[in-house]
């Protein structure tokens, strides 16, 4: 994605398709979620802020429990939590090209679940760590990753998940008067070319939903699959609808977000991924569960993104 991109806020009031994933939200998981490594429990329920801006001061949070704290958790670094995100880090879920500013969905997550986990700002550490890597097991350079990672039964068998903190819908966009423009069922989107980022749910609608009669082109970012779409080599692209909304409205000129697929039954959910048997996964939890039913991850979902009201659910 573009590193000098200026951000869009997604409109606000258009929550209701994917539902958010936060504590009153019903679990409208979709395809591939299956919340596999769930070991969520209880919240040790705070009250945070909005978590749009991190914390100015350096002395810790004070929200966790004795048993997750700073001085107990076994991250990698002691008294440092190491987070790590792609580069660049786009909007929504990011700003300014920027993790450590607070702004954008993801930031302000990761602040807010620090917050819990009694980290103050100046203790946690942001690491740059490619998509594609990050849900490769082996060892990690971070204490959890947080990149709109889909939770998925086949990455959970080589990483750890926390519970999930978004619900999240794909959706297809194009450009006005092209092929796919005005497109409502998904039979009507088989003949269409699409292009994807490579190794994401995005790709897997695709084949599992649609299974188009044209073989999908796979890029390695959603960059290069928008290019692509601008220069005609493909007829539309699919990704999770707030990125829909971020490139529809700053990206193309003349996009449109053609549909979005209906939520599967098991819903799909975006995680915080950890290294498989990480020794803070249920302090982790208990920080997502804290934020979910305290209202903050409302309230910085509320700021931060918006969702598909109004977007057509192909039949």
């Amino acid at each position: 994605m573009n590193p000098n991109r200026r951000a869009l806020r997604v409109p606000l009031g258009l929550l209701a398709v994917a539902c958010l994933g936060l504590a009153g939200c019903s679990t409208a998981s979709s395809a591939g979620s299956s919340g596999a490594t769930s070991q969520g429990t209880s919240a040790a329920a705070s009250t945070g802020s909005s978590g749009s801006t991190p914390a100015t001061s350096t002395s810790a949070a004070g929200s966790a429990s004795s048993s997750c704290s700073p001085d107990t958790l076994k991250t990698r670094t002691s008294g440092v939590l190491t987070v790590g995100t792609d580069k660049p880090a786009y909007p929504p879920y990011f700003e300014n090209n920027n993790p450590a500013n607070g702004k954008g969905f993801e930031s302000a997550v990761a602040y807010a679940v620090a917050k819990q986990l009694g980290y103050a700002t100046n203790q946690v550490k942001w690491v740059v760590v490619p998509f594609n890597s990050s849900y490769q097991p082996g060892p990690k350079r971070f204490d959890f990753d947080i990149n709109e990672i889909s939770i998925t039964p086949q990455r959970a068998k080589v990483v750890d998940f926390s519970d999930g903190y978004y619900n999240v819908n794909q959706a297809v966009i194009a450009l006005k008067g092209g092929k796919a423009d005005g497109v409502t069922t998904i039979e009507g989107l088989k003949k269409l070319k699409f292009g994807v980022q490579v190794g994401t749910t995005s790709l897997q609608t695709i084949q599992d939903i649609v299974k188009p009669t044209q073989q999908p082109s796979v890029f390695n970012d959603t960059d290069a699959a928008t290019k692509a779409l601008k220069n005609g080599q493909v007829d539309a692209i699919v990704v999770d609808l707030p990125t829909a909304f971020y490139i529809t409205g700053a990206e193309l000129d003349n996009g449109i977000i053609v549909g979005q697929f209906p939520a599967p039954a098991k819903g799909e959910q975006f995680g915080l991924l950890m290294q498989k048997g990480s020794p803070i996964l249920t302090c982790v939890n208990q920080a997502v569960a804290a934020i979910k039913s305290s209202g903050e991850l409302q309230q910085i979902t509320d700021k931060w993104l918006g969702a598909g009201a109004g977007v057509v659910t192909f039949s």
